[in-house]
């Protein structure tokens, strides 16, 4: 499992004043979603890559 940071997104929740689109967030979640079996595990990730925590 892992987690990721989409950003702060343009969305109901912050009343569309933020400089990234829910696409732009979700970018990040379909990359991990659909790494192979042997990729990273139990990291947090953005766009840039591990996060450190």
């Amino acid at each position: 499992m892992n987690a990721c940071c989409p950003g702060y997104m343009a969305t109901d929740f912050t009343g569309f004043n933020a400089p990234r689109t829910p696409e732009q967030g979700a970018a990040t979640a379909i990359r991990l979603a659909t790494l192979p079996d042997d990729g990273p595990c139990g990291g947090f990730f953005d766009d840039e890559g591990v996060v450190p925590w």
